[in-house]
């Protein structure tokens, strides 16, 4: 969700090897949705234990992270904390569009259509809080630090990389540009291939995206980037200005120096029950602190409990996963104590 600059804003493709001994402040729910969405079976069924507890987020983080690692890349992982006031009426929406995709798909499953399934099944992705507790005991396990925000993780993600704690933000919301984030890693944790609507594949490339080269191919302020989102629509407004997408939302904001002047403009109706000012507010100066983390140490027999044991992974898969760990914070340390 939120700000969608991707038609105006020019990307860099890189590769793994372009962030090697670089550390990431990645957002957290955003990949954890982001692993629920697309780690499934054919018709859309998540992966599940024999007792019915869905598992797919947790072999995203286990071999996904596995696959950061072993590039010598150093995810830093962000979870939300008391969600904004801003955002709780579209949690609610989000909660009851999820809901409603859960049906369809249940129904388009049992008539067999299982690619339009499959589609529905992604929008019906539900998180709980004891998935995520699981998500930071496996982290824990796995020698990974994570960060709880006291608010939006996103927007501490941003505090971290502008604080130049690390050096980007990986996710895949515009949004943590509005925030500040000085760069953002777009596609580090998803499939490197996707699906297409024709039944193909489509290559999917990690990109780096800078805030300086964005300001300066849109030729605005920081300030006027948020301005533009308020207009296009983010996480506290999703639809935005009826009737306003990126280019005219750019022209617009190039035509007023306050933001007094660009909402009075006859274009501006305002529609969504959040006030405008409020939420170019919660973006300028959003609820963070400052992080405090340690590397931790990797523990087999916790991640084989968790993994294993209680949620029956494969132990053959997990082992050889756990000698791919194990090689990958060795060589990390390795190389750290050459310089030391």
């Amino acid at each position: 969700m939120g700000v969608d600059l991707g038609e105006l804003v020019e990307r860099k493709e890189i590769s793994f090897e372009d962030l090697n001994d670089k550390e990431i402040a990645v957002d957290a729910m955003n990949t954890l949705y982001q692993f629920l969405s697309i780690i499934r079976q054919r018709d859309g069924t998540p992966l599940k234990d024999s007792k019915g507890n869905i598992t797919s987020h947790l072999s995203g983080l286990y071999y996904r992270n596995i696959n950061l690692l072993e590039h010598n890349i150093r995810p830093v992982y962000v979870f939300d904390g008391e969600a904004p006031e801003l955002k709780e009426k579209e949690t609610s929406k989000r909660r009851k569009k999820r809901e409603e995709a859960r049906e369809e798909w249940k129904k388009l499953k049992d008539e067999g259509k299982i690619s339009e399934a499959y589609s529905k099944a992604t929008q019906s992705s539900k998180l709980t809080s004891d998935m995520v507790k699981e998500s930071k005991e496996l982290l824990d396990a796995m020698g990974i630090p994570y960060v709880q925000a006291p608010s939006e993780g996103e927007a501490q993600a941003a505090y971290m990389a502008s604080n130049g704690d690390v050096y980007a933000v990986g996710s895949q919301d515009w949004d943590c540009l509005l925030f500040g984030a000085d760069r953002m890693v777009k596609n580090l944790t998803t499939r490197k291939t996707r699906k297409t609507s024709g039944g193909g594949r489509k290559e999917i490339s990690t990109e780096l995206i800078e805030l300086e080269d964005v300001l300066e191919q849109l030729e605005v302020s920081h300030d006027k980037l948020v301005w533009m989102g308020v207009l296009i629509g983010t996480d506290f407004n999703p639809k935005g200005v009826h009737g306003i997408g990126p280019k005219t939302a750019l022209k617009l904001v190039k035509e007023y120096d306050s933001f007094d002047e660009l909402m009075e403009d006859d274009k501006v109706e305002w529609e969504s029950e959040n006030d405008p000012y409020e939420i170019k507010k919660f973006f300028n100066e959003p609820p963070v602190i400052e992080a405090d983390y340690d590397k931790g140490e990797m523990d087999r027999e916790k991640i084989k409990e968790i993994l294993v044991e209680r949620h029956e992974f494969s132990e053959d898969r997990i082992d050889s996963g756990l000698s791919d760990l194990e090689e990958a914070l060795n060589s990390r340390q390795s190389g750290l104590n050459s310089f030391m």
